[in-house]
Formats: C-alpha cells, sequence, structure tokens
C-alpha cells in the first residue's frame, strides 16, 4: 500500500503520539509499504530514527501563531511565510512548546479544526498541493481528531478514504475554558463526518470518543498501539529471581499531575512508612518539560519534607538507550495516572522490560495488563490499595518475577510494533476495497 501519515510536533517535547506514529511508519516500510510521515507545526522529538527526515513541515508553528493573529499576515507575501518555516527558526521555537497550555491555544485549535474555514486555510492549501507531487496515496492518516479539518479537502483532490487517530483528544479539549471547549467539540463533532474511519487504541477510548463524537460504532476500528521491542527482551531475560538490594519502584512518562507522578510520590511514602528498616527506592523517569518543572519542584519538596528525597533518582529526557536502563534498574512499575488514559505506551514498555505493573483499573489499563496477566490492577486514585499491591510484590520476589515474565510474554506477542503496522494495513485495505466498489 501507499500512505500518508500526518503527524504533528511537539517540539522540545516528548509526545507518546510521536513515538507510534514513528514507529508504525518504521515498521510499514520494513514491511514494504510506500509510507509517507508529513510533520506539522514543529519537529518531533524521538528515542528512534526520525522518519520525517527528508520532508518539509507544514503549518509551521510560527505562522499558524501569526496567522490566528493577524488578518494582515494571512495575506502577506510568500516569501515571509517561508522565512518562518526555517528548521533552525522552528527548533528555537520548539524549545518553548512546553509552556503552552491548552487554555492558551484554544482558539488557535478552533481554527485548526475548521480547515479550510479557518484562519490556517493558506497552510492546508500548501499541504493538500505538495501533496499531489507525491505519488497518490491509498489512504491519507491523520495522527488525531483535531487535525479533522483536513480531511475535507484531502478527500475533495487526492480522491483516497481518510483515516484518522484517536489518542487523547478529550483531555486537551477539556482542559479548555468552557466557552471554548464547546466550541471546540461542537466543531470536531462536524469535521469528523468527513473522515472515512476512525482507528483507536483500545475499546475504552474508541467507545468514548464514538460517544463524544457521535460517531456509528462501525466507524471505529482499535488497533493496539504496539512499540519496537528490540533490546526490552534482553532486559527482560537478564532479570534474576531475586529483587535488587534495595528493590525500586519505577515510574516512566510526562512528568507531571495527568499521569500520576504526585502518586505515585504519595504512594512512594507510604511504602517507606510501613517498610521501616527496610529500604525502598523510587526512580522517576521520563519527559519533563519546562511546563513541567514547577510541579517536579513541589514533589522533590514533600520528599525532602520527608527525609527521603535521597532515596529517590530521577531521569528525565532520556534516549532509547538510557530508556532500556532505566527499565532494567527497576524491580516494580507504577504509573497511577488518573485521567481517561486512551493507552499508555510507557506500560507496554514497562511489561516488555519483564517488569510486573500495578496500574488503576480504569481507562485503557485494563486492556493492557489484563491479556497478559502480568500485573495488579488497583482501585482508582487508592493510595493505601496501591502501596498494599506494591508490597505484595516486594515481600514475594517469586510472584513478582512470575507476573514480569507474563507481562514480557504480553508485549511480545499482543503489543509488538509488527502487530500493530499489520492490524493497521488491514483496517485500511478493508477501506480502500470499500471504496474501489463504490
Amino acid at each position: 500500500m501507499n500512505l500518508v501519515q500526518i503527524t504533528p510536533g511537539a517540539g522540545g517535547m516528548f509526545c507518546g503520539g510521536c513515538f507510534r506514529d514513528n514507529a508504525l511508519v518504521t515498521e510499514l516500510r520494513r514491511q514494504g509499504h510506500q509510507t509517507l510521515m508529513v510533520p506539522l507545526y514543529l519537529p518531533l522529538t524521538l528515542d528512534e530514527a526520525d522518519q520525517t527526515v527528508g520532508t518539509p513541515t507544514f503549518f509551521s508553528g510560527i505562522n499558524v501563531y501569526f496567522e490566528q493573529k493577524s488578518a494582515w499576515y494571512r495575506r502577506a507575501p510568500k516569501w515571509l511565510h517561508k522565512i518562518f518555516t526555517s528548521p533552525a527558526l522552528l527548533k528555537i521555537a520548539g524549545k518553548h512548546a512546553g509552556k503552552t497550555r491548552p487554555e492558551d491555544v484554544g482558539e488557535i485549535a478552533i481554527s485548526m479544526i475548521l480547515g479550510e474555514e479557518g484562519h490556517q486555510a493558506r497552510e492546508l492549501e500548501d499541504l493538500v498541493a505538495w501533496l499531489k507531487t507525491q505519488p497518490k496515496p491509498d489512504v491519507v492518516c491523520l495522527s488525531n481528531a483535531l487535525l479533522a479539518g483536513f480531511a475535507r479537502r484531502l478527500r475533495q483532490e487526492l480522491k483516497c478514504p481518510i483515516a484518522c487517530v484517536l489518542q487523547g483528544e478529550d483531555t486537551f479539549l477539556d482542559s479548555m475554558p468552557e466557552l471554548l471547549r464547546t466550541r471546540a467539540w461542537n466543531a470536531m463533532r462536524d469535521r469528523a463526518r468527513d473522515c472515512d474511519y476512525f482507528v483507536a487504541p483500545t475499546r475504552y477510548f474508541g467507545d468514548l470518543m464514538a460517544k463524544r463524537l457521535g460517531l456509528r460504532a462501525d466507524r471505529v476500528h482499535v488497533v493496539a498501539n504496539g512499540i519496537k521491542l528490540d533490546g526490552y527482551g534482553d532486559v527482560a531475560t537478564a532479570r534474576g529471581e531475586s529483587l535488587k538490594s534495595p528493590p525500586v519502584l519505577g515510574y516512566f512518562a510526562r512528568m507531571c499531575q495527568q499521569k500520576g507522578l504526585d502518586g505515585a510520590v504519595s504512594t512512594f511514602l507510604e511504602l517507606k512508612k510501613r517498610l521501616g528498616a527496610r529500604t525502598l527506592k523510587l526512580h522517576v523517569g521520563g519527559g519533563c518539560g519546562p511546563g513541567d518543572m514547577a510541579f517536579v519542584a513541589q514533589q522533590k519538596e514533600r520528599l525532602r519534607h520527608a527525609g527521603v528525597l535521597g532515596d529517590v533518582e530521577w531521569f528525565p529526557n532520556v534516549d532509547r538507550e538510557a530508556k532500556l536502563a532505566f527499565f532494567a534498574g527497576c524491580d516494580v512499575f507504577c504509573t497511577p495516572a488518573l485521567y481517561g488514559e486512551a493507552f499508555g505506551l510507557y506500560v507496554i514498555e514497562a511489561m516488555a522490560s519483564g517488569l510486573p505493573v500495578v496500574q488503576p483499573r480504569h481507562a485503557g489499563f485494563p486492556e493492557l495488563v489484563e491479556p497478559g496477566g502480568g500485573g495488579i490492577l488497583v482501585e482508582p486514585g487508592n493510595i493505601p490499595a496501591t502501596a498494599d499491591a506494591i508490597e505484595s510484590l516486594l515481600v514475594d520476589s517469586a510472584r513478582a518475577r512470575s507476573l514480569g515474565r507474563s507481562a514480557a510474554a504480553a508485549a511480545q506477542s499482543i503489543f509488538s510494533v509488527e502487530r500493530m503496522a499489520r492490524s493497521f494495513v488491514e483496517v485500511a485495505s478493508n477501506h480502500v476495497r470499500h471504496v474501489g466498489a463504490r
């Protein structure tokens, strides 16, 4: 097949959606599919080889901002717009991306959802014109429903099905002030009609977004996210039967409240009270941008006040090699995100590393943990129950290692990037045949 993947870059921030799309494109190419990955807004920050290399960045984040703010700039000469597509300037702009908040960019988000009717219509036409110079795609895939405004023009000009991945849009939109939130959801429901089908990473999130966008169930397909498993198996295999001394609890995700860093710290403090003379360490890894630093400082102050800051190590913004080393250095994994996590790649990375996972029984987590039996699900937000589950593994290394082996096996069989790519192509092929039959 010939596929086009359109993915927004997050600048200097790590982004699960970017990781997922980049891994998918890498594997699709390996499996022999002609696949073009088109970046939007800002450069992608990745821990694997960037599949957008050689492709221009469309909807330059700088131009998008100025077009939103200035009617004059929307009519400005092409040479001026081109200046602000410079990779060097976009890289500088990307360093500040983590400081933006949904409530600050709500108007821009709504304008983007409106597509050719929004202030960035000029950027959309540039993207369409460029894609028409490339080999005709069988399918164009939009990275998230915030890009649904592209679908109408892409379908008109490229004459192919438009797929849209669902991954976390609800959290972004729901964090906006009420008036902006209502306008954004209404616009996205309208523009979702222009997409031929949707791909959700879990049944939980597919059902949630189908309801919120007013989609028929048959328009939403579940394709579980997958990761490139190279190296993870070695980490899992190298684990001995005993836990480390002292054992290490691991948290790995963006270092923010939404992902549950404060819950992980609270659980750690509870365990330290219980274990008395027995020691325990906490390793905190994952993305940490400018907007996260104040929250991280608050958590460090809590730990300092409790006298246990020295038992915590921090691993911000690690590359792939350091990430593998991080998981190798842990014994039990818990990232207790309390918002409606659509998937959680970090859980799969931990499982692939042979770690037993303790996660809240809500959102997409049961669909990750239950199939392979590689962990324990607990009541969301219940710190004592979370601590109970982790403690049960710390005092029973045989059970911890058994669950870890089950987790690794599940990651290999269910959550590999190879399986994700095959499932994605199967869904896409069905829609291509359907369009051809009309």
